[in-house]
């Protein structure tokens, strides 16, 4: 595409969300961001990335934070915010790219260029995957999957005004128990070159 395409891409574990908005990214041949954002943080702020990597995508911890109006201590909002700004900033520069979580669709909503998807299967499919992929048992991978939903809607939904995975939050809902990867990144590309004028 000619024209600049953002894609944020929100997802339920075990959906392949994150693989399909990788086949977005090599099909448009755009950057995809997801933790690796934190590596440029890292370098421009002369941080150590390791370190920031244990605050990416978490909840504020309400014990050891403090708020006073603008003002946050939590070093896991602050984190957030300098990807929040890592992204805008590359929207303004007139990048194309997908971005994985990070609350884009909440982050980025105001940019015209800009479609967000929310990924979703069956849970028989989510178990399958995650027993195969991270050899677990069935029994593991429910647990596995409710804990990391959950981290993922808490964290969401601290930064976000509407709700993690609920269809109004994002501009197209894809479930894709019965499709290829290959078909539901053909089908997201298809739908933001209509959307995207």
């Amino acid at each position: 595409m000619d024209k600049q395409v953002i894609i944020s891409v929100g997802r339920q574990y075990g959906s392949c969300g994150h693989i399909v908005a990788q086949r977005i990214a090599e099909k448009l041949n755009i950057d995809i961001y997801d933790r690796n954002i934190l590596k440029d943080i890292a370098e421009k702020h002369d941080s150590d990335y390791d370190e920031m990597l244990k605050y990416d995508e978490k909840p504020r911890n309400l014990l050891f934070s403090k708020r006073r109006g603008e003002y946050n201590s939590s070093v896991e909002v602050e984190t957030a915010k300098m990807q929040f700004d890592f992204l805008k900033e590359k929207a303004d520069e007139g990048k194309s790219f997908v971005v994985i979580g990070r609350c884009a669709e909440t982050v980025l909503k105001d940019y015209p260029n800009h479609i967000s998807v929310f990924i979703s299967a069956d849970m028989d499919c989510r178990i399958k995957r995650v027993v195969e992929a991270d050899h677990q048992t069935e029994r593991e991978a429910k647990y596995t999957i409710a804990r990391k939903d959950k981290k993922r809607r808490d964290y969401h939904d601290m930064h976000s005004e509407k709700a993690w995975g609920e269809a109004e939050t994002y501009d197209l809902c894809l479930n894709i128990s019965k499709m290829d990867i290959d078909t539901a990144a053909d089908f997201i590309i298809n739908y933001a070159d209509i959307m995207i004028k």
